[in-house]
C-alpha cells in the first residue's frame, strides 16, 4: 500500500494540498458532476467546463456547441441547457460538444489544474472511478466542490464512498478521509433520506427538482470515467 487517498472538503481549502503527480477526483453531486457523467454516458463527444459566465456566453454565438449555465441552482437565461441530468439523456446530446458553467463544480475543476489527472466523480459512476484509479500508480485526492466555499454533505459522502472502495489499495492521507469514511459507513443504508435533509437538497427542493436529487443518488448507473484532456472532458 504505497499510495494515499486524501479528501479536500472545499475549493477554498485546495491550496493546502500538493496536487502534482496526483489524480484529483472532482465531485459536485448536486448536480454538476452528475450531469457531466450523464452527458458522456449518453454519447456526448466532449464537455468544456468553464469557470466564468462571460466565457460561457462567448460560446453561445459559436457554431457546434451546446451551452449550459447554472447559478444558485437555476438555469441562466439565454442558455439552452440547464443543470439537470435528465436534460442530457436526449438524442441531441449524441456527438455534441457541450460547454458548461456552474456555481461550484466548474470552479473546483479549474482549481484542480495542477493535478496529473482530473477525473469527474459521482455516485452514478462510483465503481468505474474506483476501478480506473486502482489501475493507476498514483496518489488520489477527492476535491469536493461544496457550496460557495463551504463544506456540503453529499460531496463529503461521495468522498467516503470512494475511500471505502480504495481503502485496501490506498492508505488514508489524514483525518479527513477517515471522517468521510466514518460518515459514509454510518448513513449509506439510508443515503437518499440523509441527502434529502442536506442544505443543498432543501435549496434545490425550492426549485421542484426532487427527481434530480433522487437520480443523483443512484450508485453505478453508468460505466464511464470522465477525464480532462486539455480543456475538455472526454470519456476514457
Amino acid at each position: 500500500m504505497n499510495h494515499s487517498i486524501d479528501v479536500c472538503l472545499s475549493p477554498n481549502l485546495i491550496d493546502l494540498y500538493d496536487l502534482k503527480g496526483k489524480i484529483v477526483v472532482v465531485v459536485d453531486i448536486l448536480r454538476a458532476t452528475s450531469v457531466m457523467t450523464t452527458a458522456l454516458a449518453h454519447g456526448a463527444k466532449e464537455i468544456i467546463p468553464v469557470e466564468h459566465l462571460d466565457e460561457a456566453k462567448g460560446y453561445l454565438t459559436k457554431k457546434g456547441y451546446l451551452c449550459a449555465a447554472e447559478r444558485g441552482g437555476q438555469q441562466i437565461e439565454g442558455f439552452p441547457l440547464d443543470n439537470s441530468p435528465f436534460s442530457y439523456m436526449d438524442e441531441s446530446i449524441v456527438g455534441a460538444s457541450i460547454v458548461i458553467t456552474t456555481t461550484n463544480g466548474t470552479l473546483a475543476i479549474k482549481r484542480s489544474e495542477e493535478a496529473d489527472e482530473i477525473l469527474i466523480g459521482s455516485f452514478l459512476n462510483l465503481s468505474s472511478i474506483a476501478d480506473y484509479i486502482k489501475m493507476q500508480n498514483k496518489d488520489v485526492l477527492v476535491h469536493c466542490a461544496g457550496w460557495k466555499g463551504k463544506t456540503n454533505m453529499e460531496d463529503t459522502l461521495f468522498a467516503g464512498a470512494l475511500v471505502e472502495k480504495l481503502k485496501l489499495s490506498h492508505q488514508l492521507g489524514c483525518d479527513t478521509p477517515h471522517m468521510a469514511l466514518t460518515y459514509w459507513e454510518a448513513v449509506k443504508a439510508d443515503l437518499s433520506e440523509t441527502i434529502a435533509n442536506s442544505s443543498h437538497a432543501k435549496r434545490l427542493n425550492g426549485l421542484n427538482i426532487t427527481e434530480d436529487i433522487s437520480f443523483c443518488m443512484r450508485i453505478d448507473e453508468y460505466q464511464v470515467v470522465p477525464k480532462m484532456k486539455g480543456d475538455k472532458l472526454v470519456a476514457v
